[in-house]
């Protein structure tokens, strides 16, 4: 990408007129996303481009593309996917997939956004879908090309109920986070994760501290990329050494090493999983993972490519938030039994609040 993070967070701040009213706009997602024997127009082929994190990072890229399996299956077409390495694919890829005929494109991730304005400029018949970006490259508060159909997720909202429910539990006071890269969908977890623990302790009278992550200056800990290695695990290690017993990683497959460092401290602390249902994807953490906050992106994608493939493509933003179940937080798995009597309740009556606008949830890089 050659857009800076400070630059692509003023974008986001400029596209606020475009973004006005959109949560309304953002249908609901259909439970189970059934097609009702929907067919495809013919020639219609979806295909989906990774970042670099690839389809098997059981949480961001895999959720977009169960999305996308699911639909072809139902259509009963052919998908075309190609894998990212790293974002010198990402322009190769997205043409890669033109060439192979595709006529519905969805890129996974913020990081392919030029990219996919590139490509969806120099390819008008061919229709696109972007997850986690406005594809407002010139920041005038209007994606970039009429065949784009961002799907943009409000996730500061679950996050809030993540990180109250993260203090609820901790027993050292003490809550850590860090991030791949350095971007508005990492971030915005962040904020978030960070924001719920502050109302826990306003609400509660405690004094819950979280390590890796500063609201007011935007500022904290990133590994750089999106990849399970020793530098995720080492950052974790970190965290969990100042006291963090509750951790969350935010960037696609960075919470494998997470897990990694939990375990060898004693596997005391607990993983909060993101994007994906990470208990129900990968089985591995199930003992030490405590909730998840989730995106609907696999239903996201799947509507759109049901959208598309008959003929009924359009570039409207969806928009995730808490009342149309396009972000949320998954219950508590194996901790169920473990975690304050009250706690979903409270939960319950935060996620109205924030519904309904008297908890105010906001984040720098919230659509």
């Amino acid at each position: 990408m050659t857009i800076s993070t400070t630059k692509k967070m003023l974008g986001l701040t400029a596209a606020a007129g475009l973004v006005l009213g959109l949560s309304a706009c953002g249908q609901a997602p259909e439970a189970g996303g059934e097609s009702g024997g929907a067919e495809a127009v013919a020639g219609f082929k979806p295909c989906m481009v990774s970042d670099e994190g690839g389809f098997d990072d059981k949480s961001f890229n895999q959720l977009g593309y169960e999305g996308l399996t699911k639909a072809a299956e139902e259509l009963e077409v052919e998908a075309g996917e190609t894998e990212s390495k790293s974002a010198s694919d990402y322009a190769s890829n997205l043409s890669g997939l033109v060439d192979a005929g595709c006529t519905f494109i969805v890129s996974v991730g913020f990081m392919l956004s030029e990219p996919t304005v590139n490509a969806a400029k120099a390819n008008p018949d061919v229709q696109f879908a972007i997850i986690d970006d406005w594809a407002d490259n010139d920041f005038d508060g209007e994606t970039d090309a009429p065949n784009i159909k961002p799907l943009v997720f409000d996730t500061a909202q679950a996050a809030f109920l993540g990180g109250y429910a993260a203090a609820a539990v901790s027993e050292t006071g003490t809550v850590g986070t860090f991030g791949g890269a350095k971007i508005p969908p990492v971030t915005i977890f962040m904020d978030g994760f960070q924001d719920g623990v502050d109302y826990f302790n306003k609400e509660n009278g405690k004094d819950v501290k979280v390590i890796g992550w500063d609201v007011a200056k935007q500022d904290g800990q990133f590994t750089g990329e999106f990849a399970a290695n020793d530098t995720a695990k080492q950052m974790a290690q970190g965290i969990l050494d100042q006291g963090a017993d509750v951790l969350l990683p935010v960037g696609g497959p960075i919470y494998q090493s997470a897990g990694e460092a939990i375990r060898d401290s004693g596997g005391t602390a607990k993983l909060v999983g993101v994007d994906a249902d990470v208990y129900q994807t990968d089985p591995k953490v199930q003992d030490i993972l405590f909730t998840s906050i989730m995106k609907s992106m696999d239903i996201a994608v799947y509507d759109a490519v049901m959208e598309a493939a008959q003929g009924k493509f359009s570039a409207e933003p969806f928009v995730g938030v808490l009342e149309n179940d396009g972000v949320s937080l998954s219950g508590f798995n194996d901790f169920a039994d473990k975690v304050p009597a009250d706690l979903q309740k409270q939960l319950d009556e935060i996620k109205a609040g924030i519904i309904d606008g008297s908890i105010k949830v906001e984040s720098p890089s919230s659509p």
